[in-house]
């Protein structure tokens, strides 16, 4: 099926965005006299981290390095620029003028030089770099338990900084290079971003071992309405559908609780009651908890999950490894 573009806004290259800023330091140096030969590349790295974090602890396990050294950094780069950079307030260091002034061009510069710079081959085995993958509510319990496990065998010196997308504009993101790839439902991404499906899934039912209806194969349209349900709130399946097929044959289901996903399992063990939610989340629990999932007496929509990630690193050989990795964990 085919979808709509997604209609965005034109903008330059990477490398167009790294001329501009090169050009704008030069000039900058030249009305400030500034030496950029004295500019340490590591302080334009604790800054990033920084304005990216407001809080020098948090920034300095960024980029390895302890409290003391983060905040020696921060103050060499302050001397350097005549200017204080952040202030310490009770919500965390705030920039100054300059440093927002300062953040994209930064970022945007560190970004292109780490892609120019970076190694053509990646050794999964020794290497010791970190990912950042950010999920949606769905991919942090169907693919992020598999991810993990997948990485820290294969590459266990490898740290992945799992981040729930939440309300954020992914592609914004990606653009910013705040995270390397992100799972959610999207399916255009534009011309800068790549989009794959990596899986999809439907839905099932989901009983304690030794419920009553536990032995039935497929559970009736009565007895579907007829069980009590557990509703799960904090995700992204949208289980409308039950209540519009039960509606076809003058039923309605009871929702006794509306719960988040991670207090449905404990009181979904050992109830009276059902849960209806994704096959790959079941299949998991079913292993691990006294639980047995079962067919629906209707068809399922189904879920589908995508991939998303900058072109630019299409051939970038570390992020190629991290993206087999997603997909080989999405269909285990």
């Amino acid at each position: 099926m085919s979808h709509a573009p997604i209609l965005m806004r034109s903008r330059p290259t990477d490398n167009a965005i790294a001329r501009s800023h090169v050009e704008q330091a030069t000039h900058a140096s030249a009305v400030t006299g500034l030496d950029m030969s004295s500019i340490d590349l590591n302080l334009l790295i604790v800054f990033d981290a920084v304005m990216q974090e407001r809080n020098l602890t948090r920034a300095g396990r960024r980029v390895g390095l302890s409290q003391p050294a983060t905040s020696h950094a921060l103050a060499r780069l302050r001397h350097m620029l005549h200017d204080d950079l952040f202030v310490r307030t009770p919500d965390g260091m705030q920039p100054t003028p300059r440093a927002e002034q300062m953040a994209e061009p930064v970022r945007d510069a560190l970004r292109v030089l780490s892609i120019t710079l970076a190694p053509e081959s990646f050794d999964p085995a020794t290497s010791s770099r970190g990912f950042t993958v950010a999920v949606n509510n769905y991919a942090a319990r169907a693919v992020v338990p598999a991810l993990a496990r997948k990485v820290g065998i294969v590459a266990p010196h490898v740290s992945l900084d799992i981040q729930p997308l939440g309300l954020r504009d992914v592609l914004d993101q990606l653009d910013a290079g705040a995270m390397d790839v992100a799972l959610s439902t999207l399916v255009d991404g534009g011309e800068r971003f790549k989009c794959v499906r990596v899986m999809d899934d439907d839905f099932v039912v989901l009983l304690a071992r030794e419920h009553p209806a536990a032995n039935e194969a497929v559970l009736s349209v009565e007895r579907l309405a007829e069980i009590p349900h557990i509703m799960v709130t904090s995700n992204d399946d949208d289980t409308n559908f039950i209540d519009s097929a039960l509606e076809e044959h003058g039923l309605a289901r009871k929702i006794a609780t509306r719960v988040p996903f991670l207090s449905f399992v404990l009181m979904l063990v050992g109830s009276d009651r059902l849960a209806v939610v994704s096959r790959r989340v079941a299949n998991d629990l079913v292993k691990i908890c006294p639980l047995v999932a079962l067919e629906l007496p209707f068809p399922s929509p189904r879920i589908a999950l995508s991939m998303i990630w900058h072109r630019r690193l299409d051939n970038h050989a570390a992020h190629r490894w991290l993206r087999d990795m997603v997909r080989e964990s999405a269909q285990h």
